[in-house]
């Protein structure tokens, strides 16, 4: 997929320091000397082109919230109808296959535990799989910036 030099600088020049101000977007804008309807024009058309597919704080885990890796063991003739199911879950950003028994992986997050126990009925009651919390016991730090 062919990025433009503009969608390249707005994808790479803040997926850190996202400026935390009133107007985060026109600052953004006067950066990159465009307009702030520019940019959210071109963010917009980067959503629905699937280069973007989220924005937003990251934060360490539980510390606003409730979230967790979650494993499930779907049958592979129904791999994608099961992850397109999860995917409609406003929790749960991704999902990925895995070469394991445990084949469909994805973190779900909610406001609190009570929350995320529901959201995890509610995918088994959709799908018959049954998911499995896979709660953090250490925390690691991944860079999560990735250059275009």
């Amino acid at each position: 997929m062919q990025l433009t030099a503009l969608e390249k600088k707005l994808v790479n020049q803040w997926q850190k320091g996202f400026p935390l101000a009133r107007r985060p977007y026109a600052q953004i804008a006067e950066s990159l000397q465009i307009s702030e309807d520019e940019v959210f024009t071109t963010i917009k058309d980067l959503t629905d082109r699937g280069v973007l597919s989220r924005i937003g704080a990251v934060v360490r885990p539980n510390t606003a919230g409730a979230s967790s890796l979650v494993a499930m063991q779907v049958p592979d003739k129904r791999l994608d109808e099961v992850a397109q199911i999860i995917s409609e879950e406003p929790g749960v950003n991704h999902n990925y296959q895995r070469e394991n028994k445990l084949n469909l992986w994805f973190v779900v997050t909610a406001s609190d535990t009570r929350q995320l126990d529901q959201t995890l009925a509610r995918i088994k009651d959709n799908t018959g799989c049954t998911p499995i919390k896979l709660p953090l016991k250490k925390a690691f730090h991944i860079d999560l910036g990735f250059s275009i």
